[in-house]
């Protein structure tokens, strides 16, 4: 039996910016990765998000960024460990009010672009998010790259830890993912798209651009909500897993 969890990129609007279909693609996910308010977000949309998300019974997670607005998160900062240690203590907390207040409980945190592809290759700046998360709640899901330090940052301290896969990226030999500076970063056709996740959870495997296949572990796969197609990949790759006689469930309700 396969079963992983959908999760995607949400609540990143902020302002007078409005980014994203989050309220429909709700419908075709199990877990929810809430921006607040570094890379993107604002209260408003914060609470906002979380009250949709308890609605339709999908997980909800936090999901720190580095504070850039103007690069949305994906602009690598130099920032020390115990930066990002308070960066993540910060975030948790801000998100916990809305979800406390509304009587919800947090699922997992899942860092952000910049700081999630800074911590797969860094020990130290994983090991201190991974503190972050412990302190505040031990009880809450890691999501770390598939392979990368974060997850194994995770573990170390006792967090239940997530292997994450991404939909629509490409991967590099090293089972990091290609830059998004690079013309074959991204997977635009759907049914390619597809099947490398398909692949990823049954055989364990996805192929490199560099031609070989990679080992890799999926606990958790990615989709993004932020480009002109989010919500008909949301609808395609729901339908094509369970097709595939792939489980669709919370994070929480499965991982060991």
């Amino acid at each position: 039996m396969y079963i992983v969890d959908l999760n995607c990129d949400m609540g990143e609007s902020f302002g007078a910016y409005r980014m994203g279909r989050d309220e429909e693609i709700l419908d075709y996910i199990t877990s929810a990765n809430i921006a607040c308010g570094f890379h993107a977000g604002d209260p408003s949309t914060m609470r906002k998000t979380v009250r949709l998300a308890l609605e339709k019974n999908v997980g909800i997670g936090v999901h720190p960024g580095l504070q850039d607005l103007a690069g949305f998160g994906r602009r690598n900062m130099d920032i020390s460990p115990q930066e990002a240690y308070d960066l993540v203590v910060y975030q948790i907390g801000a998100l916990y009010g809305f979800v406390k207040s509304e009587g919800g409980k947090l699922q997992h945190v899942k860092p952000h672009g910049a700081l999630f592809n800074m911590a797969a290759k860094d020990a130290a700046l994983s090991e201190a998010i991974a503190e972050a998360i412990y302190k505040v709640d031990p009880e809450l899901v890691l999501f770390g790259l598939a392979g990368g330090e974060l997850v194994k940052a995770g573990k170390k301290i006792g967090l239940r830890s997530a292997s994450e896969v991404f939909s629509d990226r490409t991967y590099q030999e090293d089972g990091s993912l290609t830059s998004r500076r690079e013309e074959n970063a991204l997977i635009k056709d759907h049914e390619v798209a597809v099947n490398q996740v398909i692949r990823m959870v049954k055989e364990g495997k996805v192929k490199s651009v560099q031609g070989g296949d990679v080992s890799i572990k999926a606990n958790t796969i990615c989709i993004h909500g932020d480009g002109p197609s989010a919500l008909d990949f949301a609808k395609y790759i729901s339908k094509a897993l369970t097709e595939a006689d792939i489980t669709i469930a919370k994070i929480g309700g499965f991982l060991t």
